[in-house]
């Protein structure tokens, strides 16, 4: 049976978005450092947790006396106990107190804990390969992160101050009730709270998958709605509003399944917490009761029971809920810290060192690379750019000539040979020292969502106003800026869309020359320009290029007549190599891609003129 290509490409997405989680304990080891940076805030917030409970506790033992003092002896009425009274407003107030405070002192523990492995995680994830990136959705890995460091604010202050309180909090209430009764109360307790945590814990597992489905369905539908408006266009070329439509709402029909088993679940889980409490509250009412009539319990004494057992179930009552974010918490926590895990291909040797220099050799040495075992993409290159040299690379697309600066700004390490800069390999250059010798003029330019300024000066963030117009002039953008309101304060909208193609290479440009490397790439620099701009570009190209070891792919060969040498790449071998003029005396390959390409531009002018 044949499968739809949504269901192929849901199925690579999931592929490529799956991180091997880390274990449990892996994951709370993972935290420790955090916890480590403030231990004083951290011992001081348990000692908070320790008083709020102990007051508490101490609650239901002053009630008891205020109620045993109220009741009259002998047919005589006592005056009000005021000092009990006091002592009941102020153990009350400190249980809250004592928790707030508790808050504060462990916040900044917990948020410099999000804060730090959110910035660990990110940093790790510029540091990856590309080919990591190319194969991960940028949404899923945004989602880990805000996922993990939302766990880890969740896991820190429930765990910490919920479920290791309430544990406490049973212990010593089981035990008041065994030393001031007997044992009968303290093992009512007991069942009543395994039999609440126990029953919670079921329906929860169960009850998990539906908040999975419904948790799934929900991001599948934001997912689906986000990507059919970012292609608004494309979904108007094809009038294709009501199929768009339907893929969501079939979206958020199986949201609303999983939603409304969801809520069933929680009502189930409602009525099984409150029918154990009110039975056990009920056995244990009954037992003091019982000992009331009979003299061995005094009024006040009951009072204290039932208000133990009131606040025994009041932390629980929350517990199906913590109980679920807490492994959701782990869940999400794992896939961040899963993230960590993941290894570089390319990666600094341990001796490599830092190269810096205005002036650049640039060589190609046997050069074979595949991206993988069964796709070869280049096959023995060799060429050297000398000093200040220009070199132009051209070929039918897939010959491999993005893979050559892909190389030499290692992204990728060769299977074979050697890229070196003043002959050195790459491979004993740290990534960092090489990557600042380099600039970039990019086929397809991706723009922040900022301002012209920002996009600019990205280039060298230190730089000046007055550099990043000098460095705009020299990509003959200024004129384009002149005329916008905002002048250099214009927001270019997401992706650069509210710019055209030629603006967003004239950018780049800019960018590229305010960075002032010793080697540039152009890579395809001029293709989103007309013939009109692309003249103009040029001249501020060649003069950029003038005192740069330039490595140019060019598709138009319009644009690489001045280059030194030019060679001419098929399926991933160098086929020619000279200058403009010997390549087309050779009357072959290159002299045939000039002569198609001379055609074309021929019959575009024609087209442009009326009849």
């Amino acid at each position: 049976m044949s499968r739809s290509p949504h269901s192929r490409a849901s199925k690579r997405d999931s592929a490529a978005d799956a991180t091997p989680p880390l274990r449990v304990g892996a994951t709370l080891k993972a935290l420790r450092p955090y916890l480590a940076e403030f231990p004083g805030r951290v011992a001081f917030a348990l000692v908070l947790m320790m008083a709020a409970k102990g007051a508490g506790v101490w609650l239901p033992q002053i009630l008891k006396r205020l109620v045993d003092s109220l009741t009259p002896a002998d047919g005589k009425v006592l005056i009000v106990p005021a000092a009990l009274l006091l002592a009941y407003g102020a153990a009350r107030f400190a249980n809250v107190l004592l928790g707030e405070l508790r808050d504060v002192v462990f916040g900044r523990v917990a948020e410099r804990a999000q804060r730090r492995s959110a910035l660990r995680v990110f940093e790790h994830l510029h540091a990856l390969d590309l080919e990591f990136h190319l194969s991960r959705r940028t949404g899923g890995l945004a989602r880990d992160i805000e996922r993990g460091v939302d766990g880890i604010n969740f896991l820190l202050r429930f765990l910490t101050f919920n479920i290791v309180p309430t544990l406490i909090e049973i212990a010593l209430v089981a035990g008041i009730l065994w030393a001031q009764y007997d044992i009968r109360f303290a093992a009512i307790a007991f069942v009543s709270v395994v039999a609440y945590v126990s029953f919670s814990i079921w329906i929860t597992e169960w009850r998990t998958r539906f908040v999975r489905e419904a948790n799934e369905s929900d991001a599948r539908a934001n997912s689906r709605s986000v990507d059919s408006l970012l292609n608004y266009e494309t979904v108007k070329y094809f009038g294709n509003e009501r199929f768009e439509a339907q893929r969501y709402d079939d979206s958020m029909a199986q949201w609303e399944k999983a939603t409304g088993a969801n809520r069933r679940s929680l009502s189930m889980l409602n009525c099984g917490q409150s029918l154990i409490v009110a039975g056990s509250i009920t056995a244990m009412m009954w037992l003091a009761a019982t000992d009331v009539l009979q003299h061995r319990m005094s009024t006040g004494g009951f009072v204290a029971v039932n208000a133990y057992m009131v606040q025994l179930f009041v932390p629980l009552n929350f517990l199906g809920f913590v109980y679920r974010e807490i492994r959701r918490a782990l869940t999400d926590m794992q896939k961040m810290f899963g993230l960590l895990g993941q290894k570089s291909k390319v990666l600094d040797s341990p001796k490599a060192t830092a190269i810096v220099t205005r002036r650049a050799r640039v060589a190609f040495d046997q050069v074979s690379f595949g991206y993988s075992p069964a796709r070869r993409i280049l096959d023995g290159v060799s060429f050297e750019i000398p000093e200040g040299g220009k070199l132009a690379i051209v070929g039918a697309s897939g010959a491999g000539k993005s893979t050559l600066a892909r190389l030499l700004f290692r992204f990728y390490d060769p299977d074979a040979g050697r890229v070196c800069i003043n002959g050195q390999n790459l491979r004993d250059l740290t990534q960092d020292s090489v990557r600042r010798l380099i600039g970039v003029v990019p086929q397809d330019t991706v723009l922040f969502n900022d301002t012209i300024a920002y996009n600019i000066g990205y280039g060298r963030p230190d730089a000046s106003q007055a550099e990043i117009e000098r460095a705009a002039r020299a990509a003959h953008l200024d004129g384009f800026i002149a005329q916008l309101p905002e002048g250099y304060e214009t927001k270019v909208g997401e992706r650069g869309l509210k710019v055209s193609g030629g603006e967003k290479q004239r950018i780049a440009i800019a960018r590229a020359l305010l960075k002032d490397p010793p080697i540039l790439i152009l890579d395809e620099a001029t293709s989103s320009l007309d013939s009109a701009a692309e003249a103009a570009i040029l001249d501020a190209l060649r003069a950029a290029a003038e005192r740069r070891t330039t490595l140019v792919i060019a598709h138009r060969l319009s644009t690489v007549t001045d280059a030194d040498q030019i060679l001419v790449l098929d399926q991933g071998r160098i086929v020619e190599r000279g200058s403009h003029e010997a390549l087309l005396a050779k009357n072959s390959a290159y002299a045939k891609l000039w002569t198609l390409q001379l055609r074309e531009r021929v019959a575009e002018n024609a087209l442009e003129i009326p009849a």
